[in-house]
């Protein structure tokens, strides 16, 4: 385990190497990045084999950084079962991703002269999460956060000359530093409160009560408006959607590794300050809750399929998030795990779909896809039917868990919209199936064929595990007693993963409900979704306006931002800088202009100058006495 700290550092080599010399590189170095990924997760199996042979715990490695006067602050590394969850998952999606991108970025030209660039930011985006998820100290934790953002930033943005891929890449940059502000300034009342930047050491002071109320309150609240940011919660979701104007292979990695799940990881590794501060999880749950519904009605009236996507995600992000202010990490945890590699799937299946049509991603000119696909489309309703909560499949074991954390532990009106909402998911997924997969296909789709073998077979992988992940939730041989056991020991959380019978047959009749109702409605009762859509035309005009937040956002900007940005910038010119600074200049030069005119270099001047100077002061003589 001493040994973690190499995971991250081979995908920064890969970058340093790639940034510099890729021009001198065969295919630009693009498979040193796929061997740095491969070597990553590689070197996390013994990782795991060692924390299962020490017994699950937590393992520090501190070492020293720098100090400044008292403050000593380390690169050390932490790990315990949450680290290791989060190193196995960052590590194989992005070797996934990575090895799909070979036969993807083929589609969009092989000669491409930034290849080599987009698999060394690849390279750094995956190193930078596992900074992140290793860090044992906040300032380091904080590094690999904004490095992570920074990728995220120069991915989505990867075909810059695209207005609308620069626009989006900005937009997020934008909105995550909103809620970056936030975090710093959480993180600086910490470190002021604790003299340390040292995540053990605070945790610990949080827990023994010896902080000043107010000051851990206001952290937890400021992390937290981080950790929105970040993983999309509401309001702050607006970036996501737009971010698929990226590569396929970077929404994949955004939306199940990296990017999106660093919020959810924050407030898990910060676990014990929200534990102490009740209004911090009610504030998580009522958060979580608004932005699974918000993500599951837009995803409703889609019909971008990558955008459907990422708002399914927005949505099961927000089950991560009342999970947590459930109080059960092991519940957000696990579904952090099991969406990720499903969500992986589903945005590498849209993306083989958009390589077989020409970057076409309107679910209105598509349909019967199956049929010339198979295997997408096989992997694609597998990954759906998980999502959904269907038994056996992933997400099931964590939608259960996430449903019995909830019953017990929130008011019983979250339960409520829980229960609604696991109906949704199911409906917008049955919805998106239908009208991607199935039908009539047309005669301008009858070209279509499967994705090359590296793209295919990336998805049968993700396929199998889709299926068979979910078994981490039951005890298995060699001493495992499941994924509950296995973070529960480590955080010491409310209560391990048991299966609840009672709330797995409620949430799987809600789910075939769900989906049996969008089935029913978008194959054999188009007609009903019409009627329902005239007869509430203004709330579905709300929700294919998004909320009409993305205009809101934008009034604010152009009529409060810019032109009180307008005002200081003219106040700052004509008061500050024309008379403040200009000002004081200018006015030592316009009296030396004047004070010229006695320089007249005549001797007489000057001699009845001084006779005048003589006489003045005489007088002044004469009056004193």
């Amino acid at each position: 385990m001493e040994q973690a700290w190499l995971i991250p550092l081979y995908g920064l080599i890969a970058f340093v190497v790639l940034a510099l010399f890729r021009g001198f590189l065969p295919w630009q170095g693009k498979h040193l990045s796929v061997l740095a990924a491969a070597v990553a997760f590689i070197t996390v199996w013994p990782v795991l084999f060692d924390m299962v042979r020490q017994g699950v715990g937590l393992y520090r490695y501190p070492r020293e950084w720098f100090t400044a006067g008292d403050l000593s602050v380390g690169w050390g590394i932490m790990v315990d079962p949450l680290t290791v969850v989060m190193l196995a998952l960052v590590t194989f999606v992005s070797l996934a991703v990575q090895v799909y991108s070979l036969g993807y970025m083929r589609h969009h030209g092989t000669d491409d002269p930034r290849i080599g660039w987009y698999y060394a930011v690849h390279s750094l985006f995956a190193a930078s999460m596992l900074v992140l998820v290793l860090a044992d100290n906040l300032l380091l934790l904080y590094v690999g956060w904004e490095l992570v953002g920074l990728c995220s930033y120069l991915l989505i943005g990867f075909w810059y000359e695209r207005p609308a891929a620069a626009e989006a890449a900005k937009k997020a940059f934008i909105t995550t530093r909103v809620g970056d502000v936030g975090l710093l300034i959480g993180i600086v009342l910490l470190v002021v409160e604790f003299g340390t930047f040292d995540i053990g050491t605070i945790l610990a002071g949080v827990t023994a009560g010896d902080a000043n109320g107010t000051v851990v309150t206001a952290s937890a609240f400021l992390i937290f408006l981080g950790a929105m940011g970040k993983s999309a919660q509401f309001p702050l979701h607006v970036w996501l959607p737009d971010a698929m104007e990226g590569p396929s292979p970077v929404s994949a990695l955004i939306h199940a590794a990296t990017m999106v799940v660093a919020g959810v990881f924050l407030v898990a590794r910060l676990f014990p300050l929200y534990d102490a501060v009740g209004s911090a999880q009610i504030a998580i749950a009522a958060v979580g809750i608004v932005t699974v519904f918000v993500g599951a009605s837009l995803a409703l009236v889609e019909t971008n399929l990558k955008r459907i996507l990422a708002y399914s995600t927005i949505s099961h992000l927000g089950f991560m998030m009342l999970a947590l202010g459930a109080g059960s990490l092991t519940a957000a945890i696990f579904h952090l795990l099991t969406h990720g590699i499903a969500k992986a799937m589903l945005f590498l299946c849209a993306g083989a779909v958009m390589h077989a049509m020409n970057d076409e991603t309107d679910i209105r000119k598509m349909g019967g896809l199956r049929r010339r696909l198979p295997v997408t489309a096989a992997a694609f309703a597998v990954g759906a039917l998980a999502l959904s909560g269907i038994p056996p499949l992933s997400a099931f074991w964590s939608k259960d868990e996430i449903l019995v954390a909830v019953a017990g532990g929130l008011n019983p009106a979250f339960l409520v919209l829980l229960l609604i909402a696991i109906g949704l998911s199911a409906l917008y997924m049955a919805r998106v199936v239908r009208l991607v997969f199935f039908g009539e296909l047309s005669r301008e789709n009858e070209g279509v064929r499967e994705p090359p073998l590296v793209m295919g077979g990336t998805l049968a992988v993700l396929g199998v595990l889709t299926v068979g992940i979910g078994v981490i939730a039951l005890p298995l041989p060699g001493g495992y007693d499941g994924i509950g056991s296995f973070l529960y020991d480590a955080v010491g959380g409310p209560h391990p993963y048991e299966l609840n019978l009672a709330w797995a047959v409620v949430g799987t009749a809600l789910a075939v409900g769900g989906l049996g109702a969008g089935w029913w409605l978008y194959d054999r009762r188009p007609d009903v979704v019409a009627a329902v859509q005239a007869r509430f035309a203004g709330l579905h005009r709300v929700l294919v306006e998004r909320f009409y937040l993305d205009a809101a956002y934008q009034w604010t900007i152009d009529q409060v931002i810019l032109r009180v940005s307008g005002a200081l910038a003219l106040f700052d010119r004509r008061v500050v800088n024309d008379r403040g600074v200009n000002g004081t200049g200018l006015a030592v030069v316009e009296v030396g202009r004047r004070l010229r005119y006695h320089v007249t270099g005549v001797f007489a001047d000057y001699g009845m100058a001084m006779v005048a100077g003589v006489g003045v002061v005489a007088v002044l003589l004469w009056l004193r006495a």
